[in-house]
């Protein structure tokens, strides 16, 4: 098994359903917290937090009784930070018919036995997947960044206002 991936495999067990007999989203979210944990852990051979969980897409429902198989993969590493895409499938096991339900993209910190931030091996990418999800990864970093900068910039204007009233 590769260092930078990580694949789970289950049931959708009965508790896991919502009103509308299909497996809550909180239930899918719980999931692919585990399959990132279980991919920047064996990674970095560390405790690690998550730091950032964005962009999770629920593209199809998942019934009670499918099989669920989450794929993590290491897409970019920082210095303590690892970013893991996380794809989600389900299927009936009587059918060879896959179904692409979720995807959600994350970043994990590393932290030593007092919680601080540690040093996590560098990732390079080796095939073309790895580029492309390298070079995403850099994109979604840029973009946070910028999303950051003017929610800081609107609650400044907001505790500016605030204050003049």
């Amino acid at each position: 098994m590769s260092a930078h991936q990580i694949t789970l495999r289950f049931l959708a067990e009965p508790s896991d359903v919502n009103f509308g007999g299909n497996v809550f989203g909180g239930s899918v979210m719980k999931w692919i917290d585990h399959a990132g944990y279980s991919c920047a852990a064996n990674w970095s051979h560390s405790y690690c937090v998550t730091a950032y969980v964005g962009g999770i897409r629920f593209l199809k429902p998942i019934r009670i009784g499918d099989l669920v198989e989450l794929k993590a993969e290491l897409m970019h590493t920082g210095t303590t930070s690892m970013h893991i895409s996380v794809s989600v499938y389900a299927r009936d096991p009587k059918s060879d018919t896959e179904r692409f339900t979720t995807h959600c993209i994350l970043v994990f910190v590393a932290v030593d036995s007092e919680g601080n931030p540690s040093q996590v091996p560098t990732f390079v990418p080796e095939t073309a997947q790895g580029h492309r999800l390298n070079n995403y990864a850099r994109k979604m970093i840029d973009l946070r960044k910028r999303m950051q900068d003017e929610a800081s910039s609107f609650l400044d204007e907001m505790e500016a206002q605030a204050n003049t009233d």
